[in-house]
């Protein structure tokens, strides 16, 4: 007897999978709580030079706050005050005659800057000055937090498959809300990158494990569903969390209130049931059979395993050999195992990298980034509730290639846009990310049917780390803005379309058995 067969006849998707879903909802509801953080607390307010050093000055002290700045800092090209330059003197005849001020001798802020907080009263910028010619450190946090993200999924994903999926979740929300309650604690910016680095650490944990154990606990036909269902987590916490930023627009509160939901998670974690798919592989056929047990009485089902012993389970053991530990080594060390490595990689490199070029740029295309915020998550849903009904008609992998083109489309027709149709740019972009949510919701669940039970989480966490690489290095390629507004855009655009079609490489996994042991991956057609 398979595994799948005894799920089947413990009902698939009973009461006992649904509360495991819903358990798992508090603390995935954090996910983009954490990873999409960045959008706020490195928000860049207005600020220009702090003149306050020009106070002293007869002439200056009776002036206007208006006449101050005409007088102490240049305009630039599109009328707005200069961020990052002043008068090295005050130019009191600019109040008389509005002539070219490039001429005119300037020098960088020497005594700091004064910043519009009537968007967020407190970010990183305003905080250490990280603004100007430190401007780039900005980015650098959410590279450093996704760089946390990539090597927590590769170790965290390994230990799990030794240790049990469950064991793991726990020290994954202990260290995310050690770290990320530590972040808000943090009093200087070296300080708060590694707090972040390994806040994104233990947040890979939950992202990838929560996703394993609900998909293990379901049967071939809901899987699916199930997947999507998780997802839906992330998209309402995605829109959650413009409205709490919105309320809490101080960054060390918002990074606080947006870690706190690990409490209540980490109480609900002693009721979570371990993976007896896991319990088997490993030869550890008592406790499973105690899940399969609660399963079987939540489920109305405890008919059937009075007629099944520990040892009947035994029969359906789907490890080689139940000594063996298996490592990432085991990933690349046959054709079949190497092939869906390096494809499977190489497609959750460019889907993390194009939606995260979209999803950590609420800022740039000219509307209210809470507003912006809003409508990214919102858009998420429809995209999901139509994955819902298609994955079963017409695959995995149609679903997600067209998601992706799509979303490489889309990426593309926004470096077309000019920048002054700012409500039609956000449209566009809205749109693709929904494609690109898809996509990678799609993925998720994809690659849990494509490896072996005996490796799924070292597979997951290995693709998973790629993922988090091209997220981290999303914000480095937002940089090339500098040499050209629409650079950024056309590579997330190309890393979609390259995505989309690695995609086709793959087998399709529509109502097929998960497969077991790596013999039944080198086996499949």
């Amino acid at each position: 007897m398979k595994f799948d067969d005894l799920l089947s006849e413990l009902k698939g998707f009973g009461p006992f999978q649904l509360r495991l879903v819903l358990m798992m909802a508090i603390p995935r509801l954090i996910l983009p709580f954490q990873f999409l953080l960045n959008n706020f607390i490195a928000f860049i307010p207005s600020h220009h030079c702090n003149i306050s050093a020009f106070d002293d000055e007869a002439a200056f002290s009776p002036l206007s706050s208006r006449e101050r700045l005409i007088v102490s800092i240049p305009v630039q090209d599109n009328d707005s005050l200069s961020s990052c330059q002043m008068f090295a003197e005050p130019q009191y005849h600019l109040l008389l005659n509005f002539s070219d001020t490039n001429a005119l001798p300037t020098e960088l802020c020497q005594n700091g800057w004064v910043y519009d907080t009537s968007t967020m009263r407190s970010t990183l910028a305003t905080e250490w000055d990280l603004v100007c010619e430190r401007k780039r450190l900005n980015k650098t946090i959410a590279t450093i937090f996704f760089l946390g993200v990539m090597f927590g999924a590769a170790v965290l994903g390994t230990l799990s498959d030794r240790f049990g999926r469950k064991t793991m979740l726990l020290v994954s929300y202990l260290i995310t809300a050690i770290f990320g309650f530590g972040s808000a604690l943090s009093t200087n910016f070296a300080m708060f990158a590694v707090m972040r680095f390994f806040t994104g650490f233990g947040s890979s944990g939950i992202s990838i494990i929560t996703v394993v154990l609900c998909i293990e606990w379901a049967d071939i036909k809901r899987r699916s569903s199930v997947c999507i269902l998780m997802s839906m987590d992330w998209s309402v916490g995605s829109s959650l969390l413009g409205a709490l930023a919105y309320l809490v627009n101080d960054w060390r509160y918002l990074i606080a209130v947006s870690t706190s939901p690990l409490l209540p998670a980490t109480i609900c974690w002693w009721w979570l049931p371990e993976s007896a798919r896991w319990l088997i592989s490993h030869g550890k056929v008592n406790p499973a059979y105690f899940y399969l047990r609660k399963c079987a009485k939540a489920n109305r089902r405890e008919r059937f395993m009075h007629d099944l012993k520990p040892e009947d389970l035994l029969k359906i053991t789907v490890v080689e050999n139940e000594k063996r530990k298996y490592s990432l080594l085991d990933l690349v060390r046959t054709p079949m195992m190497r092939r869906l490595t390096l494809i499977a990689g190489s497609v959750w490199f460019g889907i993390a990298c194009s939606y995260y070029g979209i999803s950590l740029n609420v800022s740039g295309y000219g509307v209210n980034i809470f507003v912006t915020q809003l409508i990214y998550g919102v858009s998420e849903i429809p995209a999901k509730l139509f994955c819902l009904f298609t994955l079963r008609k017409i695959g995995r992998k149609v679903n997600q290639t067209g998601g992706l083109l799509l979303t490489a489309l889309c990426l593309f027709c926004n470096v077309l846009i000019p920048s002054n149709m700012a409500a039609c740019r956000t449209a566009v972009a809205a749109v693709g990310k929904m494609f690109s949510e898809a996509a990678f919701t799609v993925l998720y669940l994809y690659t849990s049917e494509l490896y072996p039970t005996v490796l799924r989480q070292n597979g997951f966490g290995c693709c998973s780390f790629l993922a988090r690489l091209g997220v981290a290095v999303s914000p480095l390629v937002a940089l090339l803005d500098e040499v050209w507004a629409g650079l950024p855009k056309l590579m997330f655009s190309m890393m979609a379309l390259v995505a989309g079609l690695l995609t086709m490489l793959l087998p399709e996994t529509n109502n097929a058995r998960l497969p077991e042991t790596i013999e039944d991956v080198e086996q499949r057609k």
